[in-house]
């Protein structure tokens, strides 16, 4: 497939029915991309962030799928293929937070914080690589988290750490394995966040501030159009210092 060049670039992001994944939606319409909107449950809210980035003169289409299961997957690479013809960006964000000490996560819950997060990203990825292979290749984002390169002692949501450590994993080694395609494999990580689960005062991070999702969408704005290509591998922490001591 050769892209036209009278075409707008073409955005997925995954999770966007809600918060960060619905800002960042909104903020690549905003930026020149039409847009892929994927949701699981919330279809309420993945149809507004449609609305919204029609609003800015964007396309935009809502697409259903449980991502942890690959042919649901390849269905949504087929269905974003056939609305679209093309994918210039993938953006990995879905991903379950309960929050819950580590031992008192039910079966139920520990397998959705590692298939919400690295399966997710595993699946949806490879998926879509036959798109993003395209000339010009397209590229890859995972969202992670700050503490992703750090593995250590957690007391909550131990399965959704386990597996943003696994996209970390799995960034570098798909930043491997795409370079030759010239895909560049990234991830960007947010620090504790005003939507976050919990509460932190604000004078715990060290920039003396919560993170906000016009934060978020500044890095990713970076990685998707002003980056050079061959920066692939990277993390970029975006946490105001947030877990670095």
């Amino acid at each position: 497939m050769t892209r036209s060049p009278q075409t707008r670039p073409v955005a997925l992001v995954t999770g966007a029915g809600t918060g960060l994944g619905s800002a960042l939606a909104i903020g690549l319409a905003a930026q020149g991309f039409d847009v892929a909107i994927h949701f699981r449950r919330s279809a309420e809210g993945a149809q507004d962030a449609a609305h919204r980035a029609r609003s800015l003169g964007a396309e935009a289409e809502v697409f259903k799928a449980d991502l942890s299961q690959e042919p649901e997957a390849l269905r949504l690479a087929d269905a974003v293929a056939n609305r679209f013809q093309r994918l210039d960006l993938l953006v990995n964000n879905a991903g379950v937070y309960c929050e819950k000490h580590g031992l008192d996560l039910s079966a139920t819950e520990w397998m959705e914080g590692l298939h919400s997060t690295v399966t997710q990203t595993f699946f949806t990825t490879r998926a879509m690589l036959p798109l993003l292979r395209s000339k010009p290749a397209g590229r890859i984002i995972n969202l992670g988290d700050s503490s992703a390169d750090r593995p250590g002692a957690r007391d909550l949501a131990w399965s959704y750490h386990i597996g943003k450590t696994g996209v970390w994993m799995l960034t570098r080694s798909l930043a491997a394995s795409e370079a030759p395609y010239g895909i560049p494999v990234n991830m960007v990580s947010p620090g504790f966040l005003e939507n976050s689960v919990g509460i932190l005062p604000a004078d715990a991070v060290p920039a003396g501030r919560l993170g906000t999702f016009a934060d978020l969408e500044s890095a990713v704005r970076y990685l998707a159009q002003e980056a050079p290509a061959y920066l692939t591998g990277s993390n970029l922490m975006v946490g105001g210092g947030w877990n670095l001591r």
